[in-house]
């Protein structure tokens, strides 16, 4: 009987070594650079005129108010000799006005220009992160990592999904 019983803990843990042991995957790692994947899907060239298009029309109304303070600063300089100290007050406040709410258009069109830019990205990017990960789930890997500058500092060797992803997504 004590035979058989060593014989059953021997069996059962060796059973449970063995389906340890095939549990424990070892990690798979791969890399891709995100940035020149997002550069390379179609949809780009649509992205990139509708964000220009955007830029250009903020572009135009910062030169409209510029040009508005400078005709007012000059107007001011050259008449400035004549104007009485309340006027004078007047119109420096006034140019004042105009220089603060110059720059802060400036600074409220770079924000509406970044958000602008991340709203036509974001279908795209996401296409991206489900093409990777149905990509990584497929290949069996663990982790893939974005090997943009900066990202990774330190990687064994990986294997570059790149060109796995470009073909899920239908990019020659």
């Amino acid at each position: 009987m004590k035979k058989i019983g060593k014989v059953l803990v021997t069996l059962v843990l060796m059973t449970s070594m063995a389906f340890t042991a095939s549990a424990q995957k070892a990690p798979k790692f791969g890399h891709i650079d995100f940035p020149v994947l997002i550069q390379m899907m179609p949809g780009q060239d649509s992205i990139n005129a509708a964000y220009e298009t955007y830029a250009k029309g903020l572009e135009n109304q910062l030169a409209t108010m510029q040009a508005e303070l400078e005709n007012k600063q000059m107007d001011y300089e050259a008449n400035q000799a004549t104007m009485s100290n309340i006027i004078k007050q007047t119109k420096e406040r006034e140019l004042q006005d105009l220089y603060n709410r110059l720059v802060e258009f400036q600074q409220q069109a770079q924000q509406d220009l970044t958000n602008y830019e991340n709203e036509l990205l974001q279908p795209m990017i996401e296409r991206a992160r489900n093409a990777i990960n149905a990509v990584a789930e497929e290949n069996g890997y663990t982790y893939i990592l974005n090997t943009t500058q900066g990202m990774v500092l330190y990687s064994d060797p990986s294997d570059d999904i790149l060109p796995m992803v470009k073909a899920k997504i239908g990019i020659q």
